[in-house]
């Protein structure tokens, strides 16, 4: 069960999966939707290998716009996942790198991914197994 402090100051307990906090969501699965978003993933994991200016994390990652990178960046930096190190230099110099709390979570995104790679042929043949016996109850009918 999630545990959140209501505006009155009282506490509330909802189910697991429940809508609780001033996000609207549970905490953990707040964080884990950042972590597996779309774009999180591709950070964390580019992230892992070293750190990157924006413009170079943007061309790593490729199709991303310039507005959600840094909205991802943000709310990876207030989870405490990302580093963003600002040099007082002209022009601005801005480093994003992991923390250790985000690279023990690139850790396991990469293998997630490592995973899904390795297990993709399944993947497909689970597909198409799926996609046969649908067409097949499909003409049954």
């Amino acid at each position: 069960m999630a545990v959140s402090a209501a505006v009155s100051g009282e506490v509330e307990v909802v189910g697991k999966y429940e809508p609780v906090g001033a996000e609207g969501m549970c905490p953990y699965r707040l964080v884990l939707e950042h972590v597996t978003s779309r774009w999180g993933v591709l950070v964390l994991m580019e992230l892992l290998e070293r750190s990157y200016r924006f413009s170079e994390l943007r061309r790593a990652i490729g199709r991303v716009s310039e507005k959600m990178l840094t909205q991802t960046l943000q709310t990876l930096e207030r989870d405490g996942l990302v580093h963003r190190d600002a040099k007082p230099v002209i022009p601005p110099r801005v480093d994003y790198s992991l923390t250790d709390l985000g690279r023990e979570a690139a850790t396991q995104v990469r293998a997630l991914a490592v995973w899904t790679a390795e297990r993709m042929p399944d993947v497909d043949q689970a597909r198409r197994t799926y996609d046969e016996a649908r067409v097949e109850r499909t003409r049954a009918q």
